[in-house]
């Protein structure tokens, strides 16, 4: 697939979708979006300097169990499919602008029945340290409260869960991921993308049998 117009990079939260799609975007001349732009679910639960967690979002993860929130993000990228699947078609038409659009909703089994010309799709993954040492860092997990804390370990317990869904889907389906050890840069990840996409027969599909992950620790 050399005349790529459309890439998708899926993944659950914290895999590094966003930046590795900056840069792909950057290198392509893309434009690059996010799935959470179109319709975000409850968001992530932690405080930032410009940012308190709304009550409805404290809420959700302080009640819900780790299988009910996997549940609720599931319904709630299917809800989202349709407009996810109409900016695809419309990047892969002929003299379309190009697009990177990454997101947790670029659901395996949805991406593998699209029947568009000139998309690849990549899903990162991670190690779980990783994901949860990026949680951590990013609500400052050590000076939050015990309250804070329990919210953030919900969300790492459906972030986790989440991307063993996703890698069970595709390997099922003998789709194409990327593994982004911790020590890697985000060159490297992009290169890696960019080899899988470009090597690929349609969404999500290499000439490589199996689909098997590209990269290492």
């Amino acid at each position: 697939m050399r005349d790529l117009r459309v890439v998708l990079i899926g993944g659950t939260s914290n895999t590094g979708k966003s930046t590795v799609a900056q840069a792909v975007a950057e290198r392509l001349g893309f434009e690059h979006r996010s799935t959470d732009g179109l319709a975000r679910h409850p968001g992530r639960p932690w405080r930032t300097p410009d940012h308190e967690v709304p009550p409805h979002v404290a809420e959700h993860y302080a009640t819900l169990t780790t299988g009910e929130l996997v549940a609720s993000v599931l319904a709630h990228y299917e809800r989202l499919w349709p407009r996810i699947e109409e900016l695809i078609a419309a990047h892969a038409r002929p003299g379309a602008p190009g697009l990177v659009l990454e997101g947790s909703a670029l659901l395996p089994e949805r991406v593998a029945r699209l029947a568009v010309p000139r998309t690849g799709a990549v899903w990162l993954t991670a190690d779980d340290a990783v994901l949860r040492d990026r949680v951590r860092a990013a609500g400052r997990y050590e000076e939050a409260t015990a309250e804070e804390q329990l919210l953030m370990d919900r969300f790492l317990a459906r972030t986790v869960r989440y991307q063993a869904l996703t890698v069970d889907a595709v390997e099922t389906l003998g789709l194409d991921r990327v593994h982004v050890g911790g020590g890697w840069s985000v060159g490297e990840a992009a290169d890696a993308v960019l080899a899988v996409a470009a090597a690929q027969v349609g969404p999500g599909r290499s000439r490589r049998p199996g689909g098997s992950p590209f990269g290492t620790d």
